[in-house]
């Protein structure tokens, strides 16, 4: 079950753990996005969709300059700032929810922070590059410490992402981030098979040990694609299924593509599992 109490701020918002699910809305800023809605270079777009969003139900916005598709192609920082730093600010001046910035690059962190992010959404947990957490300490926001590995090799897989992440939330601690402002991740699709991602849901729970709210993105992804044999544009019924039990399992925030679905999805669960009985 979702953990019961705790708050986090977030840019003007407030997180309360507990009470709902909150959604995430993906805006991918690439030309190579996996799940083909990349916006690269198309601001106007990106403002639109980011505006999109939030009337059918997004509670933040996560903003990403680099594709982490299977075989995707490394961006350097400079690509990477021209990509999301004049969305960040465009969508900033359109939208008052929170905005975060999905990077491990710490350059392009700040930059996306000075231009109007509210939240960092680091996909190595700072084992790539611990700046990161003293930058979030300094800037005060809140960050998403993801697991992350090269290869998916397990001595007892669900123990070993606990323990990795677990060692990311050290590291957070140690660089001066909040207790209140860490929230983790387990990386679906990220140094795992498809068959494992299905055992990280089925077990998500366990993350419960690590005493901090899960975020979970399962949107769209390859699991949903091998267990339902579809293509990236017919996944919104299996995504629907990993956000109802994500959030059985524990799951405070959902990652997603399809907004509108999904939040429909989270407030059918939310009453099933949230509400205390009469």
């Amino acid at each position: 079950m979702p953990i019961s109490s705790g708050t986090m701020r977030c840019g003007g918002a407030v997180f309360e753990w507990g009470r709902r699910t909150y959604v995430m809305g993906i805006l991918n800023i690439t030309p190579d996005s996996f799940s083909g809605d990349g916006l690269a270079d198309h601001v106007e777009a990106a403002v639109a969709q980011a505006m999109r969003s939030v009337a059918e139900g997004a509670d933040i916005l996560d903003i990403g300059g680099e594709s982490t598709r299977p075989g995707h192609a490394p961006v350097g920082v400079d690509e990477e700032l021209r990509r999301v730093v004049p969305v960040v600010a465009a969508v900033r001046r359109a939208v008052s929810v929170p905005i975060s910035i999905d990077s491990s690059k710490a350059p392009v962190v700040e930059a996306a922070l000075d231009a109007g992010a509210d939240m960092v959404n680091d996909q190595w947990g700072l084992l790539l590059d611990p700046a990161l957490g003293r930058l979030a300490a300094r800037r005060a926001v809140p960050i998403i410490l993801m697991h992350n590995q090269t290869g998916a090799e397990y001595r007892d897989m669900l123990p070993d992402i606990v323990n990795s992440l677990a060692r990311s939330c050290e590291l957070a601690l140690i660089a001066g981030v909040a207790q209140e402002n860490i929230v983790v991740d387990p990386g679906f699709g990220f140094g795992k098979t498809w068959e494992q991602n299905l055992e990280v849901l089925r077990r998500l729970d366990e993350l419960r040990a690590l005493g901090r709210p899960i975020l979970i993105g399962t949107s769209r992804k390859s699991m949903i694609g091998r267990v339902l044999d579809l293509p990236l544009d017919q996944r919104i019924e299996g995504t629907a299924a990993t956000v109802a039990v994500g959030i059985v399992k524990g799951a405070d925030i959902v990652r997603v593509h399809d907004v509108l679905a999904m939040a429909r999805v989270a407030r059918m669960t939310d009453a099933i599992v949230r509400t205390a009985p009469a």
